[in-house]
């Protein structure tokens, strides 16, 4: 087995030339967020370094290949290509465009449901035939899902131009609720549960299901996820599902390309160890009343890190110098690990009482033959999920120990490039309790523990019987694994997490965190553990709001022309 060739140690342009008088930055990991923000960055003047621990980009959003079975390629992070204007504003913002940059698919059906017990049901993402769907399960229910995803595009069309492309650094946000009707149907959305919200309006437990189930892609429950969050369901149900040809590889091959463009330097199988800082010395009054009132005791002037040959004095750690550092790590690992105790914005008593979402077992299967019975998207659904979410988040401990509302992908329906002929490619998610202790998979050692493959038989064993395809397990050529302890030690993930903290009411918008470290100014974050949140389309606003942060701009709109000097707006 073995991963994509990766690039050589270091690339890009050296530090020379140009780019000798340019302020320095470093950014911290070469996932989606590290990436785009390393080309914003470039774009806005800096010399740019990333340092990556793992041998190639793409963080989470990784590729995986086995040399013993060619011909399968598996994405082992995000597969479900929504909002589909964050990926143009940024490719606008570097001076491309998403259609030059990828292959889009549309996917029809959107997704295949299959409800524990009840026959499968394809949704297709377009409002006309949404609602003729809700009507044929449930008598009135067309009308109310029509004004379901009316009020859903509403919030989404607010979020967009108030809570996503922000900092939070003033009360500009908030300039877009023009009224007090909004203002409450805002505070309602954020105080209601998205369980109870659609449980007021549908009656029937798939509906309900159809409508609720985003919260586990925003690393949460629907009981406990506000209600503002059924804006995802305008994502899915209107705007509709598209595939990268590729995969996500291919998104982040795009972006990867675009930083090289750049003359972005990165380094490969190079940990970072430590942001290192230096005191903050305020020379006039009102810079030490305001360093004494922010906390800001410190300046980061670059970082330590270990390169994958020892390079470094005897303890393979060297110094490399920053004006800024942009961490797109794990925002825990970042605080606890790289930070020393007096400049964390947190205690870990304060950690403790925060939600670091679901983790996951991942499976990544090649089949033999074709599997008519699967879309390219599929929703397994338990009848009563009650205790799949107390599985994941209150480690209640069901015999297999694991959520049976799971998720399957089937790329090899949409693209020929991702398994062999005669075979189909299969991702299989199933949310487990972020808890590290539950094992390794076998996609990146030897053994696998044996929590993760019991749990992983008993996924495809559900499968199996939910979909009707008895010889599954037989038609297995190859299988590989991922489990919570592979996200810790891959990503550094906070508790072994999979897609970062859960957003429920005190860990979303403004209550989700800053994306600046709160005593060290310079520092700054991106990705799924900052604002705006999880997912592909929150990383690349994140790299946005990174630039916004340097430019002191708060307004809350995105940035409206390209980020670099000269370029025509």
């Amino acid at each position: 087995m073995n991963s994509p060739t990766p690039p050589s140690h270091t690339t890009g342009n050296d530090n020379t030339g140009s780019h000798a008088a340019a302020p320095k930055a470093v950014v911290i990991g070469a996932g989606i967020a590290g990436l785009a923000t390393a080309s914003l960055l470039a774009d806005e003047g800096y010399h740019v370094e990333v340092f990556e621990k793992n041998s190639e980009p793409g963080g989470r959003a990784g590729l995986l290949e086995d040399a013993d079975h060619p011909g399968f390629r598996w994405d082992t992070g995000p597969s479900w290509y929504l909002m589909p204007e964050a990926y143009d504003n940024f490719f606008a913002l570097a001076g491309t465009s998403t259609d030059e940059q990828l292959d889009l698919r549309r996917l029809e059906p959107g997704y295949r449901v299959f409800p524990q017990g009840d026959a499968p049901i394809d949704v297709e993402a377009e409002p006309q035939r949404v609602k003729e769907l809700f009507d044929s399960i449930e008598t009135g229910a067309g009308e109310k899902v029509a004004s379901y995803l009316e009020e859903a595009r509403r919030i989404y069309d607010l979020s967009v131009e108030s809570f996503l492309y922000t900092t939070f650094t003033s009360l500009a946000s908030f300039k877009a609720i023009r009224d007090l009707p909004t203002l409450g149907n805002l505070l309602k959305n954020l105080v209601t549960s998205l369980s109870s919200h659609v449980a007021e309006r549908f009656e029937d437990v798939r509906l309900r299901q159809v409508l609720s189930y985003p919260a586990v892609f925003l690393s949460g429950r629907p009981e406990t996820t506000p209600a503002l969050y059924q804006l995802m369901s305008y994502t899915d149900l209107v705007q509709g599902v598209q595939y990268p040809a590729g995969g996500f590889t291919a998104v982040v091959d795009a972006l990867y390309r675009l930083a090289e463009q750049r003359g972005v330097r990165f380094h490969f199988n190079a940990e970072v160890t430590a942001v290192e800082t230096t005191p903050l010395h305020a020379t006039d009054l009102a810079g030490k009343v305001r360093a004494r009132l922010g906390g800001q005791r410190a300046r980061a002037v670059g970082i330590g890190v270990r390169t994958g040959d020892g390079a470094g004095e005897d303890t393979g750690v060297r110094h490399v110098p920053a004006d800024v550092v942009v961490s797109c790590a794990d925002v825990h690992h970042t605080e606890t690990a790289l930070l020393p105790k007096r400049l964390r914005s947190h205690s870990e008593g304060w950690w403790r009482r925060r939600n670091p979402g679901i983790g996951t077992v991942l499976v990544m299967l090649g089949v033999r033959g074709e599997l008519p019975e699967l879309s390219h998207h599929n929703l397994l659904f338990s009848k009563n999920w009650t205790p799949d979410f107390d599985q994941v988040f209150e480690q209640y401990g069901q015999p297999d120990g694991r959520s049976h509302s799971i998720y399957v992908s089937k790329p090899s329906q949409s693209d020929a490039s991702v398994a062999p002929d005669g075979h189909e490619n299969l991702f299989m998610l199933i949310p487990v309790a972020p808890d590290p202790t539950i094992g390794h998979g076998s996609a990146y050692r030897a053994v696998a523990s044996n929590k993760v493959e019991k749990i992983a038989d008993a996924a495809v064993d559900q499968l199996a019987e939910w979909a009707g395809i008895p010889d599954l397990k037989d038609r297995i050529v190859v299988r590989h694994t991922v489990g919570p302890a592979d996200f810790e030690g891959r990503y550094h993930s906070w508790s072994g997490g999979a897609l970062g903290p859960a957003h429920t009411l005190r860990q979303s918008a403004f209550l989700r965190g800053k994306n600046v470290a709160s005593k060290v100014p310079n520092l700054l974050y991106a990705g799924a553990t900052t604002v705006p949140g999880v997912g592909v389309p929150m990383c690349l606003i994140s790299a946005e709001n990174v630039i916004k942060r340097l430019r002191g701009d708060s307004s809350p709109a995105p940035l409206a022309e390209p980020t670099q000097p000269g370029k025509d707006s």
